[in-house]
């Protein structure tokens, strides 16, 4: 039985206050109607979406020229069409003008990583710094196009630099610098970067990890790069860049160069701005493409009306580069919010460190993950009583779906008035397609609602609406966030296969989501084979590319299990003859996929197994098995060579706990 009162309603003063209210009354004015709820304005947004962006546009105040040709075309064009419709196609804008508009001495960027550093960078400063590295791309020869990779930490100059590369036209992307060397090399090969950025290690738990050797070997194999960028974190930049070929010191490569007055290279709405990484079960990395003004737009629309931002906020998401509430954090700037960057275990030295963080730096918006929300609430944790946390308006959560326990944790033991928003989307349309709505209350267990200009629906597998129970999670009208394409895509094959083949013209998103009697959404989880741990998404194929090198291992198959309100990872190996799972073969095995993967991909329990079931064109089946775990029916058994082989993986002791 749903809960008959709301977990937190917005106070009258806050409701007046909502630069989403303030919105509401510009789209009455300029649709000539009124909305008295936030599903009527969600209706017209999505009915009339020419208006609904080109207010956004304006509202926001986006600097850029929209084009003169006239008429709706200028907005929209093949609207109907998905993909294939063109957002604003005469526009002409740069993403980093639109995010270093602000000056002054204000802070920017606020950085701690741990306890070892903390540095704080101005507006001022931090326009002088993408200046002087602006100038170094520009000398080195790098064009509109081209790609600048960083494995980086979440520091202020992993923002510099991709703010540097977008003012120029080049395309920005990243992974975290626990990536192993094939890990980094998946992605990074596929988009032949010019640049290549890494730090001279960086702190984790407590410790410092060198990644010298990674970066030259994962240099060695790019010989795209004509440039290594090496950072100081620990104080030895100058001495690893000596190491490595083609390498610099961040510090040293800019020494040359005096800030000078900032040049914006304004380029088509569609032109690409980031690669961003999302794994499938076959395969390397898909290498997804997003353009400048789709981003752009999307996140202001997210940021000043779903989060509330304002100028001046303190704006906090945890986070590595190497998921995409990166990008969707930075491009707080554009709103003149401050930056509040963190690096390294949110629980270090304990699990107070990023509640402390929020009360030193008065932050407005927390941003975090479901899985730490409920390792907060399992150690007992209460913010509550131990922390003043006044300035924090909105905690939001994402990456996974959090509990409705963990719902009433963070308003019994973190804060009572605040809006918890909870927000789903991806890194496939890098934004949201439900996320929080600041003037509506909050309900247990229940993001509350489509974003904006979002026409999100949930499906049955026949393609009819379903009002209730779970479906898919899908969107039945393009959006400006929708990926320019895939790299090394040329026909879009790929890209249709990944979104556009379960329903014609319909994206499907790969979640089971329900609708809720208050508006809201409910995600139950992914209903394709990628993983989703601790809220970040990987493939299998990366696992299996790891274990598969192994002569023990025969064959593998990889399942997120649900369990304890979040996803673990769950690997099933055929061991080859005589091979028996041991600890120490274990042991192996999670080492393999930590230093050839990452630490994300390490699976919580390992299990052998006598056969994997495959199909009859010889594909091994994760999502028969992950059914089957579950309990529940399997679809499709007559596609299968061996059925018999799914009775192996039902009921296993090993993962009831």
């Amino acid at each position: 039985m749903a809960d008959q009162q709301p977990l937190w309603s917005p106070s009258a003063e806050r409701v007046a206050a909502s630069p989403l209210t303030a919105f509401t009354e510009a789209a009455e004015r300029r649709a000539g109607a009124t909305f008295a709820s936030y599903a009527e304005l969600h209706r017209w947004s999505v009915e009339e979406r020419e208006a609904f962006w080109d207010l956004v546009w304006d509202f926001c105040g986006v600097i850029g020229d929209k084009g003169a040709s006239g008429g709706t075309e200028r907005i929209l064009a093949d609207g109907d069409r998905m993909p294939g419709a063109a957002f604003f196609p005469d526009a002409r804008l740069n993403f980093a003008e639109n995010l270093l508009h602000r000056t002054g001495a204000e802070e920017a960027i606020v950085f701690r990583g741990e306890d070892k550093v903390e540095r704080r960078l101005s507006w001022n400063e931090l326009q002088q710094r993408v200046s002087r590295l602006q100038q170094l791309f520009v000398e080195i020869g790098v064009k509109q196009g081209d790609r600048v990779a960083a494995m980086m930490p979440n520091m202020p100059e992993t923002v510099v630099a991709m703010l540097a590369a977008a003012s120029i036209g080049a395309v920005f992307s990243s992974c975290s610098p626990d990536f192993g060397e094939q890990g980094v090399l998946d992605r990074f090969g596929q988009i032949e970067p010019v640049v290549f950025i890494a730090p001279d290690g960086y702190w984790y738990n407590g410790k410092a990890i060198e990644v010298a050797d990674k970066v030259a070997a994962v240099v060695a194999k790019l010989p795209s790069v004509k440039k290594v960028l090496i950072v100081d974190y620990f104080g030895t930049a100058a001495d690893v860049a000596d190491t490595i070929d083609k390498a610099a010191s961040f510090h040293d490569a800019l020494e040359g160069f005096a800030s000078r007055a900032l040049r914006f290279e304004r380029l088509p709405f569609s032109h690409p701005l980031y690669i961003l990484f999302s794994s499938g079960t076959t395969g390397i990395p898909k290498c997804i493409v997003h353009s400048a003004g789709g981003t752009l737009l999307q996140h202001l629309k997210e940021h000043r009306l779903h989060a509330g931002l304002v100028e001046g906020d303190r704006f906090f998401y945890f986070t590595t580069c190497g998921w995409m509430m990166w990008n969707w954090l930075v491009t707080g700037l554009a709103s003149g919010a401050t930056l509040l960057l963190y690096d390294g275990s949110p629980f270090h030295p304990n699990g107070n460190a990023l509640f402390d963080f929020a009360d030193a730096e008065k932050m407005t918006y927390f941003g975090t993950s479901a899985k730490f929300i409920d390792s907060v609430r399992k150690a007992e944790l209460k913010p509550i009583a131990t922390h003043d946390l006044s300035s924090v308006r909105t905690i939001s959560s994402t990456g996974s779906p959090l509990s409705p326990e963990d719902f009433r944790f963070v308003y019994q033991s973190i804060k009572k008035d605040v809006h918890l928003a909870s927000i789903s989307g991806g890194t496939d349309i890098v934004s949201c397609f439900v996320l929080g709505v600041p003037t509506e209350p909050v309900w247990l267990g229940e993001i509350q609602g489509a974003g904006l200009g979002m026409a999100v629906d949930v499906w049955d597998d026949e393609g009819r609406h379903m009002p209730a129970g779970k479906g898919e999670l899908v969107c039945t009208k393009a959006f400006p966030s929708m990926p320019v394409g895939f790299w090394n895509d040329p026909d879009g094959q790929k890209y249709r296969a990944a979104y556009f083949e379960r329903f014609d013209n319909v994206w499907c998103h790969g979640d089971f989501a329900e609708w809720t009697e208050h508006g809201g959404i409910v995600i139950h989880g992914r209903s394709d084979a990628t993983l989703n741990p601790g809220g970040v998404r990987i493939g299998t194929a990366e696992i299996y590319n790891q274990v598969e090198q192994m002569p023990e291992i025969a064959e593998a198959i990889c399942i997120g299990q649900e369990f304890e309100g979040d996803v673990r990872v769950v690997l099933f190996v055929r061991l080859a003859a005589g091979v028996k799972l041991d600890d120490e073969l274990e042991k192996r095995i999670r080492t393999k996929i930590r230093t050839g993967a990452s630490p994300r991909h390490v699976p919580a329990r390992i299990v052998a197994v006598t056969d994997i079931p495959r199909t009859k064109s010889g594909k091994i089946t994760e999502l028969a098995v992950r059914d089957v775990v579950h309990g529940r029916p399997v679809k499709n058994k007559e596609a299968l060579a061996n059925p018999e082989a799914l009775d192996l993986f039902r009921d296993l002791p090993q993962l009831a706990q």
